[in-house]
């Protein structure tokens, strides 16, 4: 309506307007403009939900400074593909199950030759189930500080074997160690690294795994006579023996970095 009305009021000013003049001027002009007009109308008047019957979408297009190009930094990298390494662990897991077998192997080899070599006393002091005694012990009634001593003193005889054992394996790796690297470095003629600084290497290591060895001996008899004293005998002493037993090393090897960060 908007557009007739302009239409009309153009043509009332422009009387003397051939039709080809107002064809080609006024009316074109006046078409444009009532089309506009039409359109702006409908488009404001017309509810939003109709609007697609009258051809107006509603769809307003926004563009910015942005490439196309920009989207791909968003999508993940399939060129960068993290793969799970299992080799290592798996073969860290056989390592140690391998180690652990020939730790008990050799306790019982030992265990053998404590039978077979040692006195009846001896051997039987060796091989003493460390947890029945611990009963026995408190069944006797012994003071404190006696019942402390004595099942400390049988855990030590009684975890003797298995710490030898440990010990045994450990060294026996590191001087494998020890032989494979020289074999290695002999083989490419590697001329300068010194045997002697391997030698060096190889006591540093032994001594290392003797002091380990020995304060998880110390340390498991002290504790198992603090969880036989302070728990149950039995589980006390059990429990105790293992809680020592890990403990000593840390302990050790905590007081040894605290002396040397000292001497430095």
């Amino acid at each position: 309506m908007a557009g007739i009305a302009l239409l009309m009021d153009l043509l009332r000013k422009n009387p003397s307007v051939n039709g080809q003049t107002l064809h080609s001027t006024g009316l074109y002009s006046a078409t444009i403009a009532a089309s506009s007009a039409a359109a702006a109308y409908v488009s404001t008047n017309t509810p939003f939900a109709s609007r697609a019957l009258f051809g107006f979408s509603g769809k307003r297009f926004a563009y910015c400074d942005a490439v196309e190009d920009d989207d791909n930094d968003f999508l993940p990298d399939s060129s960068d593909e993290h793969h799970v390494d299992l080799v290592v662990p798996f073969k860290k897991s056989v390592k140690q199950v391998l180690r652990e077998t020939s730790v008990v192997t050799t306790r019982r080899v030992l265990e053998r030759l404590a039978v077979h070599h040692f006195s009846q006393r001896a051997a039987w002091k060796l091989l003493k189930d460390v947890p029945k005694s611990a009963m026995r012990k408190a069944n006797r009634g012994m003071p404190f500080y006696t019942y402390f001593f004595c099942v400390s003193r049988t855990t030590f005889r009684g975890h003797f074997l298995g710490v030898a054992a440990s010990w045994l394996v450990q060294v026996g790796i590191e001087c494998y160690r020890f032989v494979r690297n020289s074999l290695k470095s002999n083989q490419e003629e590697d001329v300068d690294v010194d045997q002697s600084q391997r030698v060096k290497v190889l006591g540093k290591k032994v001594y290392g795994v003797t002091v380990r060895c020995g304060a998880s001996l110390v340390f498991a008899s002290i504790g198992a006579g603090i969880g036989a004293t302070l728990f149950r005998p039995s589980t006390g002493q059990s429990v105790g023996c293992l809680l020592g037993d890990m403990a000593g090393p840390i302990i050790v090897s905590f007081c040894f970095a605290n002396v040397g960060h000292l001497e430095l």
